[in-house]
């Protein structure tokens, strides 16, 4: 090839459209270790339902010759599994499959999110800005799905929590009631769910001694309130009144210093 013929060679290569003779990028193999592959392979079993909640899962001898690995790949495998939650592992026993729901999904991260909120405070008033949004969109459908029965069972959580008012523990926990009751209206479990865990978080931050004298009438007349427009089918009425509700309530969960 002449000096010429290598110079056109070389600028072919650089031309666009032109078929590139560079060798592409090596893409690595990354070996994956045995316990996440056992990991995988259960984790299909439970999506195909070859494991139903409640079944007890294969011993680890049958594991062991199912999958061809050794014993600590497949008790690593259960015990990833296990804090998954997708099983449960009990000393002397053969650990079964867990029914899994929303909420069973989200109390695992229960104790990490309370973590989160420790060690953030910032943190905590995104939890009552989300909460605000959640709430008001929740008890607006409400309003819309609430038959006579949610109507009676709100009232009379009213009426509980009302019974309650010598005794500030059990109140609060009249107020955690009324607002999951308000969420489960809805018929998705995935709002209930959301909504139990997000009052879960919130209310231990809830700081009763300091803030509880002179509050607790005004919290009942709210909650009066709203189970009025949600049986007047208000909802947009509903959602205000939410709103109103939770900003004034939401200076009394404050991190403890």
């Amino acid at each position: 090839m002449t000096r010429r013929d290598s110079q056109i060679a070389a600028s072919d290569s650089l031309t666009p459209g032109r078929i590139s003779l560079e060798k592409p990028a090596a893409e690595k193999i990354v070996r994956r270790k045995l316990s996440d592959q056992v990991f995988d392979r259960l984790r299909e079993l439970i999506a195909r339902g070859e494991l139903q909640p409640g079944d007890p899962m294969p011993s680890e001898r049958d594991l062991m010759e199912r999958f061809g690995v050794g014993r600590p790949a497949v008790r690593e495998a259960l015990q990833s599994m296990h804090t998954m939650g997708l099983i449960t592992i009990t000393h002397g026993e053969r650990s079964r499959v867990n029914e899994l729901s929303a909420g069973s999904v989200l109390g695992r991260v229960d104790e990490v999110a309370r973590l989160l909120l420790s060690a953030e405070p910032e943190q905590l008033d995104h939890l009552k800005e989300a909460r605000g949004m959640f709430e008001c969109g929740v008890v607006r459908k409400a309003a819309e799905m609430a038959t006579e029965t949610d109507i009676a069972d709100l009232r009379a959580l009213v009426e509980q929590q009302r019974a309650q008012l010598a005794d500030r523990a059990a109140f609060v926990a009249a107020d955690v009631a009324f607002h999951a009751r308000i969420a489960a209206i809805t018929g998705n479990p995935i709002i209930a769910a959301v909504s139990q865990a997000m009052l879960k978080w919130l209310f231990q931050y809830h700081d009763v001694l300091l803030h509880w004298s002179g509050n607790e009438a005004l919290t009942l007349d709210e909650h009066q309130e709203i189970v009025k427009l949600i049986a007047d089918r208000d909802g947009a009425g509903a959602a205000v009144a939410m709103r109103a509700h939770l900003d004034r309530s939401n200076p009394r969960y404050q991190h403890h210093g």
